[in-house]
């Protein structure tokens, strides 16, 4: 069984997000390249503590990627604390995420690659609310599996980059495994307290990216916890080693395609998402 540890640590400030006052947003991958964080293109932590004063966001277009949303605390109407949504924006797709009222929120966003032979399948839209993730809880730790598996639990959200996501609350002194794919690129990102991967500490705020390896098999890495009520994130995807060109909401293989995508959105034949029909829309 190879033993994943940590190759690198890094950490993002926290900056006004495009939302406006009341907005802090950390580009997680700021300093990590695409070669380097392959299959995810764009990791986000968002704090909003927004006046409502007047609405902000809006309707916007999306292709050439999958969209994972993490609500780490939401106002429990349109944004349900440790919902998770993903949305394979494919061909495009338009949502909308206009926030109209006060409101006090903390999201995680990434963008995961599709491979380039399914970049432009049908859009579809999954999520899956708290009460319905599965859940391994006790009075040292909590595990909760959103997507891939994670000591015995597996999540019934699908996605076309396989991928694992799990939230790990833990108390002091614990020592928790996770088992990925050898060759599946990943992190895990420290919101409370901190945790020793090998000789490594990571503290909250910082991300830890574990090895790469070419492999074939199974690969584990142990966590231990330092403090009491650490909250950790882990992401863990299997990269595609493709090269993608990055513009604005689009992804693609080749700057003529992101010239496609926007004659598309203009020309108004990118379907909403509140517009898929029911089998391309599930509630987990």
């Amino acid at each position: 069984m190879i033993e994943r540890l940590i190759r690198k640590t890094t950490e993002s400030k926290w900056r006004q997000g495009f939302l406006g006052m009341g907005h802090k947003a950390s580009a997680i991958l700021e300093k990590v390249s695409y070669k380097e964080s392959d299959p995810f293109i764009l990791f986000m932590d968002d704090k909003l503590n927004l006046p409502g004063t007047e609405p902000v966001g809006g309707p916007h277009p999306h292709a050439g990627f999958e969209i994972l949303t993490l609500v780490l605390k939401g106002n429990e109407k349109d944004w349900l604390t440790g919902s998770f949504e993903l949305l394979t924006a494919g061909s495009g797709i338009i949502h909308s995420e206009e926030i109209k009222s006060q409101q006090d929120l903390r999201i995680l966003q990434v963008w995961l690659a599709l491979p380039a032979e399914k970049r432009w399948v049908e859009p579809f839209w999954q999520r899956i609310l708290l009460e319905n993730v599965p859940t391994l809880k006790n009075e040292n730790f909590e595990i909760r599996v959103y997507s891939g598996s994670s000591n015995g639990l597996i999540s019934p959200i699908t996605s076309i980059t396989p991928f694992i996501l799990v939230d790990f609350r833990v108390k002091v002194k614990q020592t928790l495994t996770q088992m990925l794919p050898s060759n599946y690129n990943g992190l895990v990102y420290v919101l409370e307290g901190s945790i020793q991967i090998g000789n490594k500490i990571i503290e909250a705020g910082q991300v830890g990216w574990f090895n790469r390896t070419e492999d074939i098999g199974d690969s584990v890495i142990e966590f231990k916890s330092i403090n009491d009520d650490t909250h950790f994130i882990l992401y863990a995807g299997m990269p595609h080693n493709e090269e993608v060109i990055a513009h604005g909401p689009f992804i693609a293989d080749v700057t003529d395609d992101i010239y496609s995508l926007y004659e598309k959105y203009r020309d108004g034949k990118m379907p909403h998402v509140d517009n898929l029909s029911d089998n391309k829309k599930v509630n987990r």
